[in-house]
């Protein structure tokens, strides 16, 4: 199946651009704020209530030099619900900073708060379907549910595994969860049942919350036997609850595909009951999200429920410029950190959009055409897919009330910055994003104040004390270095779930700057605080001394109307150069040609260096991505290199496995 979160064009490949020149100057202004917009801009009123008229940077600064009196300016400022007590606002340092002692207060109360009478929900899936829930359906629905996982025993610390589609079963199931302090967690279906037990397995959950089936790109696939293997590799189960997407409407709700112990989900949410909410702690765990888990048992990763509260709240309102009257959307599943992200808008009264399906069913413009139907304002997406829209000549229209376009997953090319201006929306603020679910936000990304550049992310994220380090450690402005955090963030995680000493956490994060968080990117912070990301620092080029982020590389490449996808290579290791190695997918009808081949190698010789022509061009049937659409550059090196294939990557971490065989050395 074709990953949910990449998908490729169809008809005519040929981007914006031209063939293979044209480039889009990085730094090009594409867009500048208004008066009126930065006097409507919720951050505009923020600084105001603080009495801080200075620059966005300014704010900034503060924002990471005085963290306790920035975080509890949010906590005031947005009324949040529970108990702050008396407690510092931050005690001790990283890793093991805790905020906001002696607090309580719960995620489901502060997300269900508002008039009951207001648009909280509307779900849309490919198929046609289309529900939509007022906060006091919402509400009611969240108290059935919650009544029905109390009467199986689920209490405060237990935890609730999912494997559900993007449907508001889902959500309405996550809330009910939160609310009682129990514990959430959820893998989409078009995971296997080997990564999903990888995951759930270690949380040792109560209840799983599954579904028979699910559609995507117009077809059926049912998860019956998956889900029944799931469970059998449970022990901990003490019931699972039956949600029939692929035979809703059928007499029996649990349908006969349901394993014989099966709740049906009419049954959990069958009496009504009042809706209550169990207040926790600050640093109480809300969910566990996991790490891709494609060269090893993937990291779970707990977030507390004040943290994601604050970061939430702060991120919506202020970067994506989200309130009441706004319809949010992004493009995700339950598997990936932008699902948890998206139902944050609830936090701040917007209306979001969930959306179950593929999004290039029936064509690549079936997103834009949602968004249109839908009154959309604000319209969030990964990269790949902006760049799909680009290459297949999509022209969207009828997005009127669109103000905003959010990119995340993979840096975004200026040249996909440009396409959002010239063929999309002069008017909206494009926000590039770069974050990830380690903190499940953003650390840099865009503000209604600060104009928008190609390839340039405009600003680091309030409260995001983001820095660039040289390998001795010292900050760096204007040259490449690692993403670093100099100083914590309540939306860190607050532990990794069975990791008693923290001896795991300390070695994902702390590991090269000890008291430092390093989170594993290339990026360039530029002198008026903007930034660019070059991608993973552990899948740089290094050739002859000079190192390059993979995304400079594909900028390139991908811009061939040619080629629809890419993978670069280097396999020098331990100080010896190896081999340049390109890979590529070609667009259909098209073929790799000697006169294709001379104007790659020429195209990259002149933008890049001539230490980046590739040794080798070769072509392959689809270039290996995650199920959240991340190209796995690390796996593939290490096959390369003679790892065996099983050894090297989790297949059942990945949206097309049966590609990797093509990497693998020929004996």
């Amino acid at each position: 199946m074709t990953d949910p979160l990449y998908v490729g064009g169809e008809g005519d490949m040929r981007p914006k651009r031209g063939k293979d020149g044209g480039m889009v100057e990085e730094g090009a202004l594409l867009w500048e704020p208004t008066p009126d917009v930065v006097r409507a801009a919720r951050i505009t009123r923020y600084m105001e209530r603080l009495g801080r008229t200075g620059d966005y940077e300014d704010v900034w600064k503060w924002s990471v030099e005085s963290p306790a009196d920035f975080w509890t300016s949010i906590w005031d400022y947005f009324g949040v619900v529970g108990t702050r007590g008396d407690g510092p606002v931050i005690q001790g340092t990283m890793p093991h900073a805790e905020w906001f002692a002696g607090s309580a207060l719960n995620y489901a109360e502060n997300a269900l708060r508002g008039h009951p009478g207001r648009a909280a929900v509307i779900f849309r899936s490919e198929s046609g379907s289309r529900w939509q829930y007022s906060l006091g359906e919402l509400r009611e629905e969240v108290a059935r549910v919650r009544a029905g996982l109390a009467r199986l025993g689920v209490g405060r610390g237990d935890r609730v595994a999912a494997y559900v589609p993007n449907v508001p079963e889902a959500l309405i199931a996550f809330l009910a969860t939160a609310s009682l302090g129990a514990v959430w967690s959820s893998c989409s279906p078009d995971f296997g049942a080997p990564s999903v037990t990888d995951r759930f397995a270690q949380i040792e959950p109560k209840v799983l919350v599954a579904v028979d089936g699910y559609r995507y790109g117009g077809k059926a696939y049912d998860r019956s036997e998956v889900v029944r293997e799931i469970a059998g590799r449970l022990p901990t189960l003490q019931a699972t609850v039956w949600i029939p997407v692929l035979r809703e409407g059928a007499p029996d709700d649990a349908s006969d595909s349901a394993p014989d112990t099966a709740l049906s989900w009419d049954d959990l949410r069958a009496e009504s009951a009042p809706l209550e909410f169990e207040r926790v702690p600050f640093g109480h765990p809300l969910w566990v999200l996991y790490s891709s888990g494609t060269t090893g048992l993937p990291k779970p990763i707990v977030h507390g429920h004040g943290g994601i509260v604050l970061e939430h709240l702060k991120s919506l309102s202020f970067h994506q410029d989200l309130g009441e009257g706004d319809v949010f959307f992004w493009y995700t599943t339950t598997g990936w950190m932008m699902w948890n992200y998206l139902i944050g808008g609830l936090l701040v009264g917007s209306t979001i959009l969930l959306y179950d399906g593929s999004a290039a069913h029936p064509d690549t413009g079936a997103l834009w055409r949602l968004a249109a139907e839908e009154g959309v304002t604000y319209f969030g997406t990964g990269a790949p897919y902006i760049m799909a829209s680009m290459k297949a000549g999509v022209k969207p229209e009828g997005l009127d009330r669109l103000r905003g376009i959010g990119s995340t997953g993979s840096p975004l090319p200026p040249e996909g910055f440009a396409w959002v201006y010239s063929d999309v929306k002069p008017d909206v603020q494009l926000g590039s994003f770069s974050g990830g679910t380690d903190v499940c936000t953003g650390f840099v990304g865009a503000v209604p104040l600060l104009p928008i550049r190609a390839g340039v992310i405009p600003c680091r994220c309030l409260g995001a004390s983001v820095e660039s380090f040289d390998p001795a450690g010292a900050s760096i402005v204007g040259e490449v270095g690692e993403l670093v955090v100099t100083r914590p963030m309540p939306s860190m995680p607050v532990m990794f779930w069975n990791d008693p000493s923290g001896d795991r956490y300390r070695e994902s994060y702390f590991a090269d700057y000890p008291g430092v968080w390093r989170h594993g990117d290339w990026i360039k912070i530029l002198p008026d605080g903007g930034c660019v990301i070059y991608g993973r620092s552990d899948s740089t080029l290094n050739r002859g001394g000079v190192r390059m982020g993979t995304s400079e590389f594909y900028r390139v490449v991908e811009r061939f109307e040619e080629i629809a996808d890419s993978l670069v290579i280097d396999t020098g290791q331990l100080g010896r150069e190896g081999r340049l190695l390109l890979f590529v997918t070609l667009a259909q009808g098209a073929s790799l040609s000697g006169e294709l081949t001379s104007r790659l190698r020429t195209v990259l010789r002149t933008e890049l260096s001539p230490r980046h022509v590739p040794d080798e061009i070769h072509v392959v049937p689809g270039i290996p991505r995650t199920l959240s659409g991340k190209k796995l550059e690390v796996p593939v090196r290490k096959i390369l290199l003679g790892t065996p294939i099983e050894k090297a990557a989790n297949l059942d971490a990945m949206a097309n496995p049966e590609v990797l065989t093509h990497f693998a050395p020929q004996q």
